[in-house]
């Protein structure tokens, strides 16, 4: 019915009706050749256009001169909507031939209708009242769809904005995103146009949404970030769950930045510049209020945070980040925490500063619960620890992350003492007074029985720390004595009258023993090292002593003999002085003589 003819640098396209043409209408890189009437009657601007050309003769013949003498019409259409493939459709349209639509066809075919002026008042059953039935039962009643026909929008945007075509669809996309379960948005099976589907199973379900959830990540990331932002606010406005919103920016994301996952793929933005302002668009459109799970949300915040630094995005930007992953911080993972140092002027080989901010956003929320607390203890110490292998990581640095925790964030110090052992171990050098600052962080009570046994032999310790430990070592052991004393008696008294919890009596017994031989070795332990530490103050006084005897004997010495220096007094040693056999005699007369 239709043909296709390479003309010159033009495409010629023809209906064959089995009549002439009589127009030639030039839209893009093809030529039509139709006929005047089937046109006329659809569209109100073409059958103006075609009249004033008529009635124009002297450009008519100014035009067929140029076309060597061609008598058809010829009609030029510049900007046309959707191009020559949607004219096509148009054209097929007025013949009345049959045209499959589809949610990125029809919103072309909408604009080009209105273009052309194709309305109901100049002829029934026109182009404009099929594209808006079509775009209302197939498009509108289906989110994927109307994701699929806002991305088609953007090539006919000012058409389509002047028709209200586009806040449509973004309606459309927010109206049924609210009026269902929002954990659902990203997973709603689409059956013929419809939303929800029947799943048996909560496996087919979970398998369902995971699937799929992509599908409408992807159909989202495909938009221009112009119509993306507006679809955001839009669901802002409508106080949309709040989760939607951060997973639809997030995911967009990833789609245009890279590094932000593991998973992400190569930019599509090819300028360092844009991409700055996209990541600090979507971070300030991230809303404040915390979604409702996720540990794959707070990793992929995690993610824009190192876009964030890498990028060297505004002050602000940041800010607003921290703020948002600081006040779920119990959320994250070690891994999420150990974020490099990308500047230069850092010498660590973690963000330790960064970290630090994050606690302090944590700690300033009021509404923290006592086990969100204990987690984000847990996870400090953690980092603690990874970071106490750092060679260049300051006493200062180490002490005021580990003492900015709240003393109730600690159930036990015993990975706190982890991290302060592996921290004396890499800095040996480090003064006295610094390694006591860094473990009067450490409360010794708070340490389990293991962790006392380890810390009462661990030479990296200060002294002042070891007693404190053992201090409380024997206080622990003591009310163990205490609460265990009572049931070995009153085992002891039913194993007398004959009772039944002999087995049960004599297991807490042989505890108690243990206990007992424990305390004991402990006690052993303490005695050798004060006799170690009394022996080590008796040597050191003594060579005091023998100190300040040489200094007296040499100054007695320079003054007597001033100019005659031996080479013992300077090397500091004394020695026998020996002379040559032959010599002997020599050296003996000599001083007889004196």
């Amino acid at each position: 019915m239709a043909t296709e003819k390479q003309s010159f640098n033009k495409q010629a396209w023809f209906f064959t009706s089995g009549l002439p043409s009589d127009i030639e209408i030039e839209v893009d890189d093809m030529i039509f050749h139709l006929h005047k009437i089937p046109l006329m009657s659809k569209s109100k601007r073409l059958h103006q256009l075609i009249t004033e050309h008529e009635q124009s003769d002297e450009k008519r013949k100014r035009h067929e001169q140029e076309e060597e003498e061609n008598d058809d019409t010829h009609i030029r259409l510049e900007n046309f909507p959707g191009g020559s493939e949607i004219f096509e459709m148009v054209v097929k349209i007025c013949y009345a031939v049959k045209v499959d639509l589809s949610a990125s066809t029809a919103i072309p075919l909408r604009c080009a209708a209105e273009e052309l002026e194709m309305t109901e008042e100049y002829s029934s059953d026109n182009l404009v009242s099929k594209t808006e039935k079509f775009l209302s039962h197939s498009v509108f009643n289906s989110i994927r769809e109307s994701i699929k026909a806002l991305k088609a929008c953007e090539s006919v945007s000012l058409i389509a904005d002047s028709i209200s075509i586009t806040e449509k669809c973004i309606e459309s996309i927010v109206f049924r995103a609210s009026s269902s379960d929002p954990s659902l948005f990203f997973g709603w099976p689409i059956n013929n146009g419809g939303i929800f589907a029947a799943v048996d199973t909560k496996l087919k379900k979970k398998q369902s949404k995971d699937s799929k959830s992509e599908l409408w990540y992807d159909d989202l990331a495909e938009l221009s970030f112009p119509i993306f932002r507006r679809l955001i606010l839009a669901m802002k406005l409508e106080d949309l769950s709040p989760e939607i919103v951060e997973s639809s920016l997030i995911h967009y994301a990833k789609k245009h930045i890279p590094g932000i996952s593991s998973r992400s793929s190569s930019s599509t933005i090819a300028s360092e510049n844009q991409q700055r302002e996209l990541l600090e668009t979507i971070i300030s459109d991230l809303p404040l209020v915390n979604s409702s799970s996720i540990t794959a949300t707070t990793e992929s915040l995690f993610g824009l945070l190192r876009s964030a630094i890498i990028l060297n995005t505004s002050d602000d930007c940041r800010n607003l980040l921290e703020r948002k992953i600081g006040s779920q911080l119990e959320k994250a993972t070690l891994d999420d925490l150990l974020i490099p140092s990308y500047s230069y002027l850092n010498e660590t080989l973690y963000d330790i500063d960064l970290v630090e901010r994050l606690l302090r956003h944590f700690l300033k929320n009021d509404a923290v619960s006592s086990s969100s607390l204990t987690v984000v203890g847990k996870l400090i110490d953690g980092v603690l620890g990874e970071i106490a292998a750092d060679a260049n990581l300051k006493p200062g640095k180490f002490y005021n992350l580990a003492v900015l925790l709240p003393d109730q964030a600690r159930v036990y110090d015993d990975g706190l003492y982890r991290a302060i052992d592996v921290y004396l171990k890499v800095h040996p050098l480090i003064t006295e007074a610094e390694k006591e600052k860094i473990c009067s962080v450490m409360d010794s009570q708070k340490l389990t029985l293991e962790g006392c046994t380890h810390a009462a032999g661990n030479e990296r310790l200060p002294i002042r720390t070891v007693v404190q430990v053992l201090f409380f070592e024997q206080l622990q052991l003591r009310q163990e004595l205490a609460r265990t004393l009572p049931t070995v008696m009153a085992v002891t008294l039913e194993e007398e009258n004959g009772g039944e919890m002999a087995t049960e009596g004599q297991v807490e017994f042989g505890r108690w023993e243990k206990t007992v031989r424990e305390n004991q070795v402990l006690r052993l332990d303490m005695d050798t090292m004060r006799k170690r530490v009394y022996q080590l103050e008796r040597e050191c006084s003594y060579l005091k002593k023998v100190m300040v005897k040489i200094n007296k004997e040499s100054s007695s010495e320079v003054k007597e003999r001033p100019r005659k220096w031996s080479l013992s007094r300077k090397l500091g040693c004394k020695f026998k002085i020996q002379v040559c056999d032959s010599l002997e005699a020599t050296m003996v007369d000599r001083k007889c003589r004196r």
